[in-house]
């Protein structure tokens, strides 16, 4: 299928790395291998690593950005990855740029990945981040009300299933939720989702693959799965955190999302949308184009708004 990408997106698609979730090894190896050649500029920022203790005695990674004159709010940072891949390794020069831009304490949460440990086991993970940064808010000069939650993709997911935990546990207070084109329906019944087949990065086939690995096989699309695992699928919505949600305009996610921000908004939640026209799932890795670069500078604008620097 064709598809009117913006020219400066699609000059750069075939620089793109492959994502082959048919062979979760090979491609965590590659990612692994991107990450041991990057070098990251964390000039301004103080990078730490810190560990929370999980329900079952095992330790949770985490890594704390403290930018210089840091202000007294913090943002839960969430990698994407389809659930499968992805670490706050990959996503480190994302996190030091994250706290430098917005002035706030970064944490990121090192949740385990599925297939390995399906839900809820990376959900409970970044649960346990959220309250191990309520708890030492005061040690880490953070306000505990200006706390947000921040992910794309299937972190983006998991930040809206942390939305949905902290109401109904009495939990944590989250002051905002950051949900860069999230992964939060499992059932894949939108147009977007059965008709982008072939686009860049992302179509309908990881994203079966992702919910697969993710909820257990044969669990897709079927009537018992959590609210939780795919937050498209609670049936109240009320008293959530106010959100910002974006969308790419040929992305299998596109409408999931879209139906998700204005089901939000139903509820009574305020809620900004975005979708980037001429995108694709994962284009602001681009970073040279316009569009991508009109994403990253708005992720910091709503940021920095949201938790009033």
């Amino acid at each position: 299928m064709a598809y009117a990408i913006d020219p400066e997106l699609a000059a750069a698609v075939h620089m793109l790395p492959e994502v082959d979730l048919t062979d979760l090894s090979a491609v965590r190896a590659l990612m692994a291998d991107h990450v041991r050649e990057a070098e990251v500029d964390e000039t301004g920022v103080t990078v730490t690593e810190r560990a929370t203790t999980r329900a079952d005695g095992t330790d949770l990674t985490l890594r704390v950005y403290r930018p210089d004159d840091a202000a007294p709010a913090a943002i839960l940072a969430v990698h994407g990855g389809g659930f499968v891949i992805g670490s706050i390794d990959a996503d480190h020069g994302r996190n030091v740029r994250l706290a430098r831009q917005t002035g706030a304490v970064v944490v990121a949460v090192g949740y385990r990945l599925a297939p390995e440990t399906p839900f809820p086991g990376g959900l409970e993970d970044c649960y346990a981040g959220l309250e191990w940064l309520a708890a030492n808010a005061v040690e880490l000069g953070v306000d505990p009300d200006r706390i947000a939650v921040n992910g794309h993709s299937a972190g983006g997911g998991l930040c809206a299933a942390l939305a949905l935990l902290a109401r109904d546990r009495g939990g944590p207070r989250i002051r905002f939720q950051f949900l860069g084109v999230p992964e939060v329906d499992d059932r894949l019944e939108t147009r977007s989702a059965r008709h982008f087949v072939d686009t860049p990065v992302w179509d309908r086939r990881r994203a079966e693959i992702s919910w697969d690995c993710y909820l257990g096989p044969g669990r897709r699309g079927g009537p018992d799965v959590s609210p939780y695992a795919a937050p498209a699928r609670a049936e109240d919505l009320t008293g959530l955190p106010p959100a910002y949600v974006s969308a790419m305009e040929f992305d299998p996610l596109r409408d999931e999302a879209v139906a998700y921000a204005v089901r939000l908004m139903d509820a009574g939640v305020p809620v900004e949308l975005h979708v980037f026209s001429g995108t694709f799932h994962g284009s602001v890795l681009v970073e040279h184009a316009q569009q991508a670069q009109r994403e990253l500078e708005e992720e910091v604008v709503v940021l920095r708004r949201a938790l009033g620097l």
